[in-house]
């Protein structure tokens, strides 16, 4: 057999849509998440009439529960629902908290070893309709009680042959880097408010109008969690939810429970040609690194440094970054190891502490914040990384 020489493409987001962001038990709860994951899909191909839907390659979707609604391959339910044409594939993957932005990176790498010209890559997640489930007893009709668990966030049938400090609750995690920082209940509470102050008004001055597209029949315009009129002195009155005595972590400096979903339409330079529409940005490198499953928050810190470096830039080269913020504590001790990074360029138009954290979404929503950033501004850098349970970092580089 001859050699096989492979050339690596260049990849292009040309567009990417996403819903307004609901709170857990709110505005989006009665909507399936496969129904949320396709009306991205549906919208982000309306929007680009000129590209033929059978033209896509393949569908990747993150999602980081899938155990209720979402449990049959929610990338090819999305194809289905969204009334593409059958020969559309879809593939569900999970990374956690990472999930979303893994499905963007694995759609990335497709189109750059050329099996594929155009891809749809996001992710999905409703908290609110995760179920609870009951393990499968290993001998039949038992007779005590049995326990059901949460899918909704964290460990559940834990491996007991796990250490200990491995299985901290994600609360603690992030209180564990706020000791090992030295970051304070008011530095973080401050944090949590810029998040939200941040929010509130890029969503006044229209900056979010390009990218959110609100789900049919459902009356959420805007992401439901971002709190206007909060304050230092209401985010004080909050008690500490994982440590009652000496903690810092409360339900103000931390992510909220959320649902949603995020898509992104990539192509090669042949499938730009498809669309007839200017890319809003190129995908340049990405990275993912492990890290001591108790300190998952502080996952970024080597995989943005990685992601840069494959780039061949540096943090003075960004001109802006979404970092998924799942606690103050956790963001804050990533900027404390990155002090070549100004501040001012992360998470310009609020974070997930106000915007929240859907968690197989929020990967697709900070790449497509970048990508729309970036084209709103018409050239630069621009970097997105989150942090991920059990230990894990990402992050990806996209330039215009």
């Amino acid at each position: 057999m001859g050699e096989r020489t492979v050339s690596i493409r260049d990849v292009y987001i040309v567009d990417a849509v996403r819903t307004p962001i609901g709170k857990f038990g709110g505005a989006l709860s009665s909507v399936r998440p496969d129904d949320l994951a396709a009306h991205v899909v549906r919208s982000l191909v309306a929007r680009t009439p000129d590209l033929d839907p059978a033209l896509i390659d393949d569908v990747y979707f993150g999602d980081a529960n899938g155990a209720g609604e979402d449990n049959r391959d929610v990338a090819r339910m999305a194809v289905l629902l969204a009334g593409l044409p059958v020969s559309v594939p879809g593939v569900t993957v999970n990374r956690l908290c990472g999930s979303g932005l893994e499905a963007v990176i694995q759609a990335a790498r497709a189109i750059a070893l050329g099996d594929a010209s155009v891809a749809v890559a996001g992710g999905v997640e409703s908290m609110s309709r995760a179920p609870w489930v009951l393990q499968k007893p290993e001998r039949a009709f038992p007779a005590g009680h049995q326990q059901l668990h949460s899918t909704t966030l964290g460990w559940r049938m834990t491996n007991p042959r796990m250490p200990a400090e491995w299985t901290v609750a994600l609360g603690e995690g992030a209180e564990l880097v706020a000791d090992k920082h030295a970051i304070g209940r008011e530095e973080q509470d401050a944090f949590a408010l810029a998040s939200h102050r941040k929010a509130a008004e890029a969503w006044a001055e229209g900056l979010y109008d390009a990218e959110v597209v609100p789900y049919e029949g459902v009356e959420l315009v805007r992401d439901e969690c971002i709190r206007d009129s909060t304050s230092m002195e209401a985010l004080a009155k909050l008690k500490p939810s994982f440590r009652p005595e000496g903690g810092t972590v409360t339900a103000g400096n931390a992510s909220p429970l959320n649902d949603g979903a995020a898509a992104l339409l990539l192509v090669d330079e042949a499938g730009l040609r498809e669309t007839g529409r200017e890319p809003l940005a190129r995908i340049r490198a990405s990275a993912v690194t492990g890290i001591e499953p108790q300190l998952f928050g502080l996952g970024p810190v080597e995989a943005v440094r990685r992601a840069l470096d494959k780039a061949g830039r540096g943090f003075g080269d960004l001109a802006t970054f979404e970092l998924n913020e799942a606690f103050a504590a956790q963001s804050l001790g990533c900027l404390a190891e990155w002090p070549e990074l100004d501040p001012a360029v992360v998470n310009p138009r609020g974070g997930a502490i106000a915007l929240g954290h859907p968690l197989g979404a929020s990967g697709a929503r900070l790449a497509g914040a970048v990508a729309h950033q970036l084209a709103a501004a018409g050239s630069g850098t621009g970097l997105a990384a989150l942090c991920i349970g059990v230990g894990q970092g990402l992050a990806l580089v996209l330039e215009r």
